[in-house]
């Protein structure tokens, strides 16, 4: 449906679990409303005085949205980490711009701390509010027309909300086959399980969600069919798919079909980085780095992918956004957008757990976003996505240097349709590594170069270990994932990334894996750790035996 032709959110009352419709508005919370009351005497609450608030004011050197070029430079370049070890920090220092948020306010409107640290609605704070609604507005643009924006302390506390607000005990929830483990651990203890759904490159497949859905039996399920789906759709964590425009639409019709409410966890949605191109290819991007203007705001929008929102014209879709990896995650600010209906449920499960996130944070946020604009907050985002693409690129560049890597296509599995490169021994002039592992063209691991996100899911081909035999997959992954870490290097291991016990990824026979986070360690760092790898593996790949 196009987004122009929008209407209402259709009554999808009958999604709410037992808990949900027995949540009723806090008693104290209920009082809210009056608080904005011109000359209200509230005398009901127990709000300590502002005037006892230990802080006069916050005050914090804000980076300039223009901190991070929106192409590579020589100054950002993996070369110039080298001197950055051996030079002082203040030869780098960052361009700020001061910010003050007062205790109380000098004019109507302004942020400060006396209503920012009390006590509040689970809603945003006004400013903030109007800010994340025009930000929807024109980056996500719901296809239904009345649409609302709640705030949570981030997006695992937005769907342990949403799973309460929504599901049962003794039902099920949707999910890519591989997926973020925190969402499935918070679920599990309220009775409520995993139904992994086949992935491949373009992460969870429509027709295989069909399949399961027009399948499904209860009797021998032992539960219902599931109402409620989990996706990470940009960035998918942990395989780093992101799905197009057209398997969206495909999974949303399905949804539509068999009444299914779509949770779209998309933290990773503004780092979409675009295809790795191996080093001695690239050619330089001249960008602009100046201010960012609305024109270059709306091509910016324009080149990622739509959110199930643009889609969305049931109101059918919540989706959890959070400000973890645009601003910091200790900032614990994130929010919902979905249809009233669901955002009223979900306020009365916050006001009784968290009320509201921390004031603090609020604050702070609401105020750089404020002092930057929509626009330079557009600009900060396309920074961001540079930075990361340099760090993405570099970390492959250095598996790269350290193994063979043979360009293959995938015709099957979670990575179906991609260019897989798969990593063998590489032979160095300077080694005699020929006489020392003589099974050097032996495939170790292979991975897909992310097109967004901040991980590198690796496979590991543990079926060409020497002492392989079926069934040996998990021992010899955390054989593997132990060596590494007693040599200074953690990875993520594989199995917590299964969606339950019993997911099998259909071309996984002999397959162990790793998620490799680029995101954090410095240049010289990741360079150190692929080293480290290199070793390892080589190493383990030739043990006879267990």
């Amino acid at each position: 449906m196009s987004v122009e032709r929008r209407t209402k959110s259709i009554d999808l009352s009958h999604h709410l679990s037992e808990l949900s419709k027995a949540r009723i508005t806090s008693p104290l919370k209920g009082l809210q409303k009056y608080l904005s009351q011109p000359g209200i005497l509230a005398l009901a609450g127990g709000l300590p005085s502002p005037a006892y608030f230990p802080v006069s004011d916050v005050s914090a050197n804000v980076l300039v949205p223009e901190s991070f070029a929106l192409a590579p430079t020589e100054s950002s370049t993996p070369s110039s980490w080298l001197w950055k070890l051996f030079s002082s920090h203040n030869s780098t220092k960052e361009n700020t711009q001061g910010i003050t948020i007062p205790k109380y306010p000098a004019m109507d409107g302004d942020i400060n701390l006396a209503s920012s640290l009390q006590y509040g609605a689970a809603v945003a704070q006004g400013q903030l509010q109007v800010f994340l609604k025009h930000f929807i507005s024109e980056v996500y643009r719901p296809a239904f027309e009345d649409w609302t924006v709640l705030i949570n302390t981030g997006n695992t506390d937005g769907w342990l909300r949403a799973v309460a607000t929504l599901c049962n005990p003794g039902e099920g929830v949707l999910c890519e086959e591989w997926t973020y483990p925190s969402a499935m651990a918070s679920m599990l203890p309220a009775n409520i399980k995993p139904v992994p759904v086949a992935m491949d490159g373009l992460g969870m497949k429509s027709d295989a969600l069909e399949n399961l859905l027009s399948q499904w039996d209860p009797v021998s399920r032992q539960m219902s069919r599931p109402h409620v789906m989990y996706i990470v759709p940009v960035g998918q964590n942990p395989s780093g798919s992101t799905m197009s425009v057209a398997r969206k639409k495909q999974i949303y019709d399905i949804c539509v079909k068999y009444d299914v409410i779509i949770v779209e966890d998309d933290p990773y949605y503004f780092l979409q980085l675009g295809t790795y191109v191996f080093k001695d290819d690239r050619s330089p991007d001249v960008t602009s780095s100046g201010r960012q203007s609305a024109d270059e705001s709306r091509r910016y929008v324009s080149t990622l992918i739509p959110s199930f929102l643009n889609f969305d014209y049931e109101g059918r879709v919540i989706r959890l956004d959070t400000f973890s990896k645009t601003v910091a995650p200790g900032s614990r600010l994130g929010w919902f957008t979905c249809n009233p209906l669901f955002a009223e449920r979900l306020e009365r499960h916050g006001e009784k757990t968290t009320q509201a996130p921390c004031g603090f944070g609020q604050a702070v946020i609401a105020k750089i976003l404020m002092h930057w604009t929509y626009d330079g907050y557009i600009r900060w985002l396309r920074g961001l996505r540079t930075e990361y693409q340099q760090r993405r690129d570099f970390f492959i560049d250095c598996l790269a240097e350290e193994f063979h890597l043979q360009a293959v296509p995938a015709i099957a599995g979670v990575w179906q349709d991609c260019i897989v490169y798969r990593a063998s021994s590489k032979v160095k002039k300077s080694s005699s590594i020929s006489e020392k592992y003589p099974g050097r063209n032996r495939t170790m691991f292979s991975f897909v170069p992310p097109a967004a996100g901040m991980f590198v899911w690796m496979k590991l081909h543990l079926n060409q270990h020497p002492s392989f035999t079926p069934g040996d997959e998990d021992t010899l992954e955390t054989k593997l994932w132990t060596k590494l870490a007693e040599n200074g290097v953690l990875f993520g291991p594989g199995w917590m990334f299964a969606a339950n016990a019993m997911s099998k990824d259909s071309d996984s026979t002999g397959a162990g894996h790793f998620r490799v986070s680029f995101s954090n360690a410095e240049f010289p760092d990741l360079k150190k750790a692929v080293t480290i790898y290199g070793r390892v593996i080589r190493e383990f790949f030739e043990e006879e035996n267990l």
